[in-house]
């Protein structure tokens, strides 16, 4: 008798854990997708040559800077106190504006590359692929990376941003 209600029981346990499913999370890396899958836009490639021109600016303020300091340097050797406080003057300015141009330019392209990475058609592609991999794979949710800071650890077995990647460029073609 107590071996058919412990097998009763076992069958009873067992049955539950088998009805309920168990929650599979994947994880996407979104700027990683966005620039694989978009590299060759041309809107993306214009957003590049900004970047690139913005770096451009900052390198040459940046030695600007450097050549007035070294002048500064050679003007405190040479004992020549006008122009010593007219060269302390000017690198202040200088790596004032700098910091400026520098806090005001990342913003703006921050600000070009979300818009991107928000506009309809692409996040349309992308929200249809992440769906069909989801359920094609069984995943109950699927996180941003980026945008979903709380995540501390995850294993690379739930990453599917290559395979998200690989699906987009394969219908792009």
């Amino acid at each position: 008798m107590k071996k058919r209600v412990l097998l009763l029981v076992l069958l009873s346990v067992s049955c539950v854990l088998y009805a309920q499913q168990l929650t599979r999370i994947a994880v996407i890396d979104m700027p990683k997708v966005y620039t694989a899958y978009f590299r060759d836009s041309r809107l993306v490639r214009q957003f590049e040559e900004k970047s690139a021109k913005v770096q451009s600016d900052i390198d040459r303020m940046t030695k600007e800077i450097q050549e007035l300091r070294s002048k500064h340097a050679d003007a405190l050797l040479r004992d020549d106190q006008t122009e010593v406080l007219r060269l302390e003057t000017l690198i202040t300015r200088r790596s004032e504006y700098l910091k400026e141009f520098y806090q005001t330019k990342t913003a703006e392209l921050e600000n070009e590359k979300r818009k991107l990475m928000q506009s309809g058609s692409f996040l349309d592609q992308v929200y249809d692929e992440i769906r069909y991999i989801a359920e094609s794979e069984g995943y109950s949710m699927v996180f941003d990376l980026k945008q979903f800071p709380a995540i501390l650890w995850y294993s690379n077995t739930i990453d599917v941003t290559d395979k998200l990647i690989a699906n987009l460029q394969k219908k792009s073609r």
